[in-house]
């Protein structure tokens, strides 16, 4: 099992396994997040929010992302469809040597407009 928190802790993400790779996208919300993308099904996260999350669509409003309501960290980002079996997990959550251990894709999601994960 893998953990990652926000900030102050209040977001917790637990993930059955460490990341491989994740995904550097280039697109107006994950650049200016400055996230990077870890995928996996819901049903191998689990999310322990003290507090709820504020979350935010944006385009076609396919996706909500989720960040901390006291510190303001991107968490994470669900599927609105619930039959849809991906989510993104923010890796910059994760202790460093996870994150150095999984190799990064760039993604030109600036050109495709909103990005389809």
């Amino acid at each position: 099992m893998v953990e990652g928190r926000c900030h102050c802790g209040k977001v917790r993400i637990e993930l059955d396994t460490a990341p491989e790779e994740v995904k550097s996208c280039n697109c107006s919300i994950c650049r200016r997040n400055g996230t990077l993308w870890a995928y996996y099904s819901p049903k191998q996260v689990r999310i322990t929010e003290a507090a709820p999350t504020h979350t935010y669509q944006w385009g076609d409003r396919d996706l909500t992302l989720h960040r901390c309501s006291d510190c303001g960290c991107v968490t994470h980002w669900r599927a609105v469809d619930p039959t849809y079996d991906r989510m993104g997990v923010s890796a910059r959550l994760l202790a460093p040597e996870v994150l150095a251990a999984a190799r990064v894709i760039q993604f030109d999601g600036a050109s495709m407009g909103t990005p389809t994960f």
